[in-house]
């Protein structure tokens, strides 16, 4: 059920810049249809997008893909932080309520943060969102290392295969925040095409690398 304000007021909204993707012929492009993962609420078009490569859970959906930089600044990534420093052997970490909605049980996630090498955690064998009202707990398969990931290090948990792009975001949906979290159905473009860089969100030089794409000034060709 929708409920109204209580007090007289208008709500503005942010102001939303309409920019052209393609400089090439749209329809030139290499596009496939795509599912995205539930959790990340609205995706730009133009972000870099990953594939969840999880043995299960929700393998094969996409999400936003992560970018290398590690400032805390970053927006549109598939990143959980932690809302505490995971600690040394730790096999249950803490995120958000809303962030949890990016997982389900099955789904195989990393650890990472801007110092510490990534980890493999191996699949989620469970998520608590019950027992705190403002965090979440998922228990991991396979604990971290001896070294913490610390909330100051801007560490997060993502889903396997954050870090390998595999296309470019065709056009802006929302995947829902926390409870609604739902995914999405979207055109996913592969290549054959020229378009804006600017409009291009989170596509670093490994996300170049692997979609085979370079930049020219105001423009990115993707093969």
């Amino acid at each position: 059920m929708s409920v109204g304000r209580d007090i007289t007021s208008v709500v503005i909204g942010a102001q939303e810049d309409y920019k052209k993707l393609f400089y090439s012929e749209p329809k030139a492009a290499l596009v496939v249809p795509v599912t995205l993962g539930p959790g990340y609420g609205q995706v730009k078009m133009g972000t870099a997008l990953a594939r969840n490569d999880s043995a299960a859970g929700n393998d094969g959906k996409l999400m936003p893909y992560d970018p290398s930089t590690i400032t805390g600044a970053e927006a549109y990534t598939p990143r959980a932080y932690l809302v505490q420093s995971s600690g040394a052997t730790a096999s249950t970490l803490y995120v958000t309520l809303n962030d949890s909605y990016k997982f389900i049980v099955g789904d195989d996630v990393y650890i990472n943060d801007n110092t510490t090498t990534a980890e493999n955690l191996g699949a989620i064998t469970a998520i608590d969102r019950t027992t705190y009202t403002h965090m979440a707990a998922i228990t991991v398969t396979t604990a971290t290392g001896n070294t913490s990931f610390t909330t100051a290090r801007f560490a997060y948990i993502a889903l396997e295969g954050y870090d390998t792009c595999v296309g470019i975001l065709q056009k802006s949906v929302d995947t829902g925040t926390g409870v609604n979290a739902k995914g999405a159905v979207a055109p996913m473009i592969l290549g054959n095409c020229v378009l804006y860089t600017g409009c291009l969100t989170n596509l670093d030089a490994a996300a170049k690398t692997d979609i085979s794409a370079s930049t020219f000034g105001i423009y990115t060709y993707i093969k």
